[in-house]
């Protein structure tokens, strides 16, 4: 199934999703994942991350048909503020992990995860056909759990030190949600 994105728009009250662009991989982007305190979940924390590198990156999810990757835009700037991404999606069962980042600090703290987190559920349910949606967090990423619980997702469970941060091993907190009436079907 091949679920073309470009140009594709999903629009929300404060922010859109669009495709990420290769001209997207600029010095703010660049800026974010190399970024410390940005990419302190991140599993590319481990490692620096070359413009070239994050180019390929971007490539590598533009047509493929199991990954939807969308960038965060602020609506009133047209702002790359950060980027959500459904993948691997398993058509069979259809499911899929999604994974977000809101890497403009100034943008923390202001729900736009939340929002897209519901403009990218109502695309997958809607859009897409999916069934249900997951997400694993490290537990103390309190944020990003209360982004994701504000969207509709309910904690499934935890795994016990299960990731790596700060020099220690943390419990990764599962999270996902079921399409059902409630969420625009």
């Amino acid at each position: 199934m091949n679920n073309s994105q470009n140009n594709y728009f999903i629009e929300g009250e404060r922010v859109y999703l669009r495709e990420v662009r290769v001209s997207d991989v600029n010095d703010a982007y660049y800026g974010w994942i190399n970024d410390g305190e940005v990419n302190r979940y991140l599993e590319s924390r481990f490692f620096p991350q070359s413009k070239e590198q994050l180019v390929q990156f971007v490539e590598r999810y533009r047509n493929d048909e199991n990954h939807t990757f969308f960038a965060i835009i602020l609506k009133d700037e047209h702002r790359h503020i950060g980027n959500v991404k459904l993948g691997p999606i398993n058509w069979i069962h259809r499911l899929s992990d999604i994974g977000i980042i809101i890497g403009e600090k100034d943008c923390w703290g202001k729900h736009y995860a939340s929002e897209a987190l519901h403009l990218i559920v109502k695309y997958a349910f809607n859009k897409l056909n999916l069934h249900k949606i997951t997400a694993g967090c490290v537990s103390s990423n309190v944020s990003a759990i209360k982004a994701f619980q504000r969207s509709g997702f309910e904690v499934e469970g935890i795994r016990k030190q299960h990731a790596f941060v700060d020099g220690r091993y943390e419990n990764v907190t599962l999270l996902g949600i079921i399409k059902s009436d409630e969420h625009g079907t």
